[in-house]
C-alpha cells in the first residue's frame, strides 16, 4: 500500500504513483490553499463558535480536545517543534540562518514596539502590537524551504534549521515582555518555554526521536487551528480580513528586503565576491508562519489581559498567512532574476564556499 502524497503535491508527483482514487480526494484538492492545514480548521472552529457555540459542550473526550485542549495541544506542538532545532548546524548555514532571523526578527519587533510606544491608540489601522510582531517575526519554513530548493543552493536550503528558531510565541513574548508591555510570571514563562526546550534536548540527543517526532508539528496543526477558531466570531474573522491582508503585504515587502539588507551586510563583511553575495534566502524570509495564528492563543493563556484581542489578532495574523503564501513566489522570482541580471548566482556562492573549504582542509 503506497503512503498519500504530501500536502501540495504535484499533479506529475500524484500521475507517477497515486491511484485514480485518491487524485480526486477532496482533501487534496484543499491543500492547494496556502496555509489549508491550519486555516480551514480554523475557519470551521469559527462557524461552530459562532452558529452552534453548544456543540462541543456535550463533556469527555469531544469537548477536552475540540473545546478545551488549547494549552495541551500547545504544549505537545512546542516539544515536537523543539526536537527539530539542531544545535550543530555550522558553517555558511550558521551565518546565514543567523542573518535573515536578525532581519526578520529586528525589524518585526522595531515595527510592533514603533506603534506600541508612539501611537496614542495603541494600533495601527487596527494593527495590534501582537499582531504585528507575531505575523512580521514568525516565517513559512515550508515555503523558504520550497523556494529556496527551486532558486537558491543547498546552504539556502539548509538555513531552514537556523530560522526554525522563530517558530512560536517566544520571540513575541520576549519582545513584549522586555517592553513591558506584557506580565509574564516566571513560572508561567518557564512552564511555555520548557517542552520546547525538553523536545530540542531530545532532539539533539536522538536523530531517532527527531526523526519520530517530525510529524508531530504538522500533524497537531490543523487540530491548534480548529481550538484557536472556536474562540473566534465568524464576524471578526471577515471583519479583520483586510487588516490582515495589508499586514501580510507589509511583511513581504518589508521583512524580506531587511533580511536581504543584512545578508548582504555579511557577505560585504567577508569581503566576498559580488557575483557570490546572493540573497534567495532573506527575500524567501518574508513569510508569516501558519503556526503562528496560534500565538495569540498562547498568550492569552500566560497573560490574560490579552484575551480582550486574542480573537482580532488571531485573525488578523491569518489572513497575513494566506496572504504572504500568495505573494513571496512572486517576489523571490523577482530578486532571483535581478541577481541574474547583476551576475550573482547561488551556483557560483555554493562554489566559493566549497573551494574555500577545500583550501582550509589542504591547509590543516
Amino acid at each position: 500500500m503506497k503512503n498519500p502524497p504530501p500536502p501540495g503535491a504535484s499533479a506529475s508527483q500524484v500521475e507517477q504513483g497515486e491511484p485514480a482514487a485518491r487524485r480526486g480526494d477532496w482533501l487534496t484538492k484543499l491543500s492547494v490553499i496556502p496555509g489549508a492545514i491550519m486555516l480551514i480548521p480554523l475557519f470551521l472552529g469559527a462557524i461552530i463558535n459562532t452558529f452552534f457555540p453548544q456543540v462541543l459542550d456535550v463533556g469527555s473526550f469531544t469537548t477536552a480536545l475540540f473545546r478545551d485542549g488549547t494549552a495541551v495541544l500547545l504544549g505537545l506542538f512546542f516539544f515536537c517543534l523543539g526536537s527539530q532545532l539542531d544545535v550543530r548546524t555550522t558553517g555558511p548555514t550558521l551565518e546565514k540562518g543567523v542573518a535573515i532571523l536578525i532581519g526578520k526578527v529586528g525589524v518585526g519587533v522595531a515595527i510592533g514596539l514603533a506603534v506600541a510606544f508612539f501611537i496614542p491608540s495603541g494600533s495601527l489601522l487596527g494593527l495590534t502590537p501582537l499582531a504585528i510582531i507575531a505575523a512580521m517575526t514568525n516565517s513559512n519554513g515550508a515555503l523558504f524551504a520550497a523556494l529556496t530548493g527551486q532558486y537558491g543552493n543547498k546552504t539556502d536550503r539548509a538555513a531552514v534549521a537556523v530560522i526554525a528558531v522563530n517558530d512560536g510565541p517566544f520571540i513575541t513574548m520576549i519582545a513584549l515582555g522586555s517592553a513591558g508591555l506584557a506580565s509574564f510570571p516566571l513560572h508561567d514563562l518557564i512552564g511555555l518555554i520548557l517542552p520546547l526546550l525538553l523536545g530540542a534536548l531530545l532532539g539533539n540527543l536522538s536523530r531517532s526521536a527527531r526523526e519520530f517526532l517530525s510529524v508531530g508539528e504538522l500533524l497537531l496543526i490543523p487540530f491548534l487551528g480548529f481550538v484557536v477558531g472556536r474562540s473566534i466570531n465568524f464576524g471578526t474573522l471577515i471583519e479583520s480580513g483586510l487588516q490582515g491582508i495589508m499586514l501580510g503585504v507589509a511583511t513581504v515587502v518589508i521583512s524580506g528586503p531587511v533580511a536581504m539588507l543584512i545578508l548582504w551586510i555579511f557577505h560585504v563583511l567577508h569581503r566576498r565576491p559580488r557575483e557570490t553575495r546572493n540573497l534567495i534566502a532573506g527575500m524567501a524570509e518574508g513569510t508569516t508562519a501558519g503556526n503562528a495564528i496560534a500565538t495569540p492563543a498562547a498568550l492569552a493563556l500566560v497573560d490574560p489581559t490579552f484575551q480582550a484581542i486574542e480573537a482580532v489578532a488571531t485573525a488578523q495574523i491569518a489572513a497575513a498567512t494566506v496572504t504572504t503564501a500568495l505573494l513571496i513566489p512572486f517576489a523571490v522570482a523577482l530578486v532571483a532574476s535581478w541577481q541574474k541580471r547583476r551576475g550573482v548566482s547561488p551556483q557560483k556562492e555554493l562554489e566559493y564556499y566549497e573551494n574555500r573549504q577545500k583550501v582550509s582542509a589542504g591547509v590543516a
